[in-house]
């Protein structure tokens, strides 16, 4: 099972779903981290991803070699993240058969109307539930 994990910026938040993927402690799980920037990449990679890649031809590669994409919901919408997230990436995340699980962080200006206001912490953990659920599945 390929989980991709995209983040830009510094990586934090993809760092911390690293760091929580790999508590899971599932041999069958390959864990890759792509960045929009060498920073998130690095810092991903350094809280536990097994491999790593930078850029936008990586992530468009790698978004139909995932079986879970995993980031914040901006990964899906050109020109987010301060203009990290090119139209081509957004539109391969967005259309890759992977499963996506979006995380409703709304720095973006993006708000889904009907979800809670949740603190990280609580997103992180509902996350890793739903994984657990997607892995006992297959």
């Amino acid at each position: 099972m390929k989980i991709a994990v995209i983040d830009g910026k510094g990586g934090g938040i993809g760092s911390q779903i690293v760091e929580r993927l790999k508590s899971l402690k599932k041999d069958d799980i390959e864990i890759i981290v792509l960045g929009t920037n060498s920073q998130a990449t690095a810092n991903m990679l350094r809280a536990g991803g097994n491999d790593g890649a930078t850029g936008e031809n990586a992530i468009v590669w790698m978004s139909h070699k995932a079986d879970i994409i995993i980031g914040p919901m901006a990964i899906i919408a050109a020109n987010s993240m301060m203009g990290e997230i090119s139209p081509k990436m957004a539109e391969a995340i967005a259309s890759s058969k992977a499963k996506k699980l979006l995380l409703p962080i709304s720095k973006c200006n993006f708000e889904i109307i009907g979800l809670q206001n949740y603190q990280l912490k609580q997103i992180f953990d509902e996350l890793i539930q739903r994984v657990k659920i997607i892995l006992e599945e297959i």
